[in-house]
Formats: C-alpha cells, structure tokens, sequence
C-alpha cells in the first residue's frame, strides 16, 4: 500500500513545488487583451525572470502570499498520478500540469490565454507523448493524439468563425494540446473531456444566472472549463487504460 502511494505522494510534492513558483508569471500574463506583459510591479520594481513564489521579490511580501496555486497544482499532479500510475505518460501529465493550472489562472482573472503558453504547449505535449510511446507499459497510441490535436483544433476553430464571441482564438489556439492529450487515450476519451468542458462550462454559467451574478448575454471565460474538462477526461481514461 505505501509502495502505491508513494508515486502520488512524489507527484504531489512535485505539483507543490512547481505550483508555488508560478505567482510571478501569472501576474505578469495578467493584463488585458492587446497589452504587453507586465515588466514592473505596482511599485515600479522591474521583474526579471518568469517564476517566483512571489511577483516581486523586492516589495514586502503580503500576509495573504498566495499558496492556491501551489496547492491545486499538487492537487491536480496526485490525481494525475493516481489515476495513471507508473505509467509512463505519467511523466507528462505532471509536466504539462503546471501550465494549464497557470492558464487557468490568467484566463479567469483576464478571459486571455497567452500565446507563449497556448501556442508552444501542442508541439511540447506532442513531442512528449512521442517519447512515452517510445517506453514500455504506455497506455496510449501516439497516432490518436495527433488525429485528436488536429480534430480538436478543427472543430474549435469552426465554432470560432461560426461565433467568435462565445469561442475566443485563445481557446482555438489550445484545443490541439488538448485535443493531443485527450485523444492519446483514445476517441471516446477524447469525446468524454470535450463533452465535459462544455457542461461544467454551461452549469459554471446557469449557477451565475440563477444567483443573479451574470445575464444570458454574458460571457464567461471558457480556458478553465476546457482544461477541467480535459483534466477529467484524462482520469477517466488512465482509469479505464
């Protein structure tokens, strides 16, 4: 039993750990659309570098130093890790992690998705997933994570022309990386995650309406709700693998 909780145990410490140095980048990426990213803090101190427990290491750190992204990144790598097990696409779940909690993050604060993170992460989960498959005991096939990435980035950019106000470029420009590592467990994995990012999406939005918090007319950002679906999705298929 410690034996089988111990790979979970490692995934957590590891999505502590990297959880805890995304503060900076998340508040440099959070500035709206058409903006450059954020090069001083508030007191004007320049910000070198990308990751830090803290924005700005020459202000005083506040009482409320934000430990939730430490602690959903730790969160979201256990669940990862107990789902897939030793698996070794394990490895690039735990990698690819920390990036999607960190779009989540912005997206919810700024309903933007920063190229740097969105149009990189396709090609790294790819690449990845080419070596996972490359090891023995994977569960996945490399070549439905390709077809996943670019069906996924189709059907997205279709719902883009088709209504740019309720599906952003942002989240076209993320559906491959998602598409990618939804379909390395196959299709109706790959159907399961995007199914699910649409209804926690639609209850996210009837929850608002009902407690008067947002309209019919109103838009959400849907980042989030694409990446929860994909983070569901994947248990669901490393379970079932």
């Amino acid at each position: 039993m410690t034996q089988d909780l111990l790979p979970v145990a490692v995934a957590a410490l590891w999505g502590a750990g990297t959880g805890a140095l995304l503060p900076r980048a998340a508040y440099r990426f959070t500035v709206p659309e058409g903006d450059p990213w954020r090069t001083h803090c508030p007191n004007g101190h320049t910000l070198n570098g990308w990751l830090s427990p803290r924005p700005c290491t020459d202000c005083t750190p506040s009482r409320t130093t934000p430990t939730r992204l430490s602690l959903l990144t730790a969160a979201v790598c256990a669940l990862l890790a107990l789902a897939t097990g030793t698996r070794p696409e394990v490895a690039v779940w735990l990698l690819l992690a920390p990036a999607a909690v960190l779009l989540a993050a912005v997206d919810l604060r700024v309903r933007r998705l920063p190229d740097p993170l969105t149009l990189p992460l396709a090609a790294a989960t790819l690449t990845l997933l080419a070596l996972a498959a490359l090891l023995p005991e994977h569960a996945g096939h490399w070549l439905t994570a390709l077809y996943g990435a670019l069906a996924l980035g189709t059907g997205y950019l279709l719902l883009h022309l088709l209504n740019p106000s309720g599906m952003g470029f942002g989240d076209v420009k993320l559906a491959p990386a998602l598409g990618a590592a939804l379909g390395w467990y196959g299709w109706p994995t790959l159907m399961l995650g995007t199914l699910a990012a649409f209804a926690s999406g639609a209850l996210y939005g009837l929850t608002l309406v009902a407690f008067r918090k947002a309209d019919r007319k109103s838009t959400i950002p849907f980042g989030p709700f694409l990446l929860t679906g994909t983070f569901l999705g994947l248990l669901a298929g490393a379970y079932s693998a």
